[in-house]
């Protein structure tokens, strides 16, 4: 029997490698890409050319999605990432739309804004950063100089976060621009939408903060901007309801996620991705499982991060728990990762060292299946 007779079985037994809707597109697959910051960004915060071979190698996910993408000046929050609010970096994207396309992939880019996890260095005219309330995150941010403390942001004047929402808009014309296939709201690990949406950082005494409606308002609002431009089917959000990464604690993750959950259901969105690691450096010791609760109000497909290997991502499709589950870290070393889950290849481990280096190195160089059998 030919190995492209025996694929079928082969898949039936691994339910991470069979078809699924999302929105408006049909995947051969259930493994996302997850969105991975790694600073390769060239002058302007163009997305450099390499990103366009490093989004192709990996093209046979069912979907990717890109690193956050500061939707503003002001969104940004370290050096050497991708902006998509200016033509130059519209023009960058497009060729890594192309190449993707190319390949038969899908590509959705992650719209960020930072909000107070920058510095005055990052930012226009050295202003502050803004944020909800005027708490400081703890530690150092990088800048251009080095690692600088965490400055208290200035807090966002009720006037001023109808302009914040229209950054969000901007970035999603500019994305339909550049020729993706839809957008994901980066609503996780403690940038400006997480920032409203949990007490530990929003302490506003207007409509955005307060009430557990309060503080989903700026949320909803985004991602009514969002799908105004691309309509729900084509719109993600990703969320971290017990993520700790930048400061971040909420009081209740289950009530508030849970009501955030059920605020978005109403859009038809393309699907929910939830961050919540089943363990490792990333998991939040002690911290109750806010996923089933979100997939309880939440009918749309869901993504569920947060460390999976082949046999947990099995299960949690084969379990219901989860439609589709995301990759990160076996993405960036595995450009074929879908292939070497299917033939149970072995995997390359990730270079750890060059995550936020710059350059080809620990980028485009992980080697694809047949490289690796011709050099066993």
């Amino acid at each position: 029997m030919t190995e492209a007779q025996e694929q079928p079985s082969q898949h039936s037994h691994h339910p991470i490698l069979t078809p699924v809707q999302l929105g408006s597109y049909t995947l051969p697959n259930r493994m996302v890409m997850a969105p991975m910051t790694r600073n390769r960004a060239v002058e302007g915060l163009v997305p450099a050319p390499i990103a366009a071979t490093y989004y192709q190698q990996r093209a046979s996910a069912g979907l990717i999605v890109t690193e956050g993408s500061q939707v503003s000046a002001q969104g940004v929050g370290y050096p050497n990432t991708p902006g998509v609010h200016s033509e130059a970096q519209v023009e960058g994207w497009r060729r890594v739309t192309a190449a993707v396309h190319e390949r038969g992939g899908r590509i959705f880019l992650q719209l960020w804004h930072v909000g107070r996890i920058s510095h005055p260095s990052l930012q226009p005219d050295g202003a502050l950063p803004v944020a909800p309330s005027a708490i400081a995150a703890a530690g150092t941010v990088r800048t251009s100089s080095g690692p600088q403390p965490f400055l208290a942001p200035r807090a966002l004047e009720l006037a001023e976060i109808p302009g914040i929402v229209e950054q969000f808009a901007h970035g999603a014309r500019t994305a339909l621009a550049s020729g993706f296939d839809g957008v994901e709201i980066h609503g996780a690990n403690g940038y400006i939408v997480d920032q409203f949406l949990r007490d530990g950082t929003n302490h506003r005494t207007d409509e955005y903060g307060g009430s557990v409606e309060n503080r989903a308002r700026f949320l909803v609002e985004v991602v009514e901007a969002v799908v105004g431009v691309w309509g729900g089917n084509r719109v993600g959000v990703r969320v971290s309801p017990t993520g700790a990464f930048n400061s971040m604690s909420d009081s209740d993750p289950v009530a508030t996620f849970g009501h955030a959950a059920q605020a978005l259901d109403r859009f038809g969105l393309a699907y929910l991705h939830v961050v919540e690691p089943v363990g490792g450096p990333m998991a939040t010791p002690g911290a109750p499982a806010v996923a089933p609760a979100i997939r309880q109000r939440f009918h749309g497909p869901l993504i569920l991060n947060g460390g999976f290997d082949l046999a947990t991502a099995d299960a949690a499709i084969a379990e219901g728990r989860a439609d589709l589950i995301s990759f990160g870290q076996l993405f960036l070393a595995n450009p074929d990762l879908p292939e070497r889950f299917a033939e149970g290849a072995p995997l390359n481990s990730p270079d750890y060292a060059t995550f936020y280096t710059g350059g080809e190195r620990g980028y485009i160089d992980y080697p694809v299946r047949t490289e690796v059998a011709a050099a066993v």
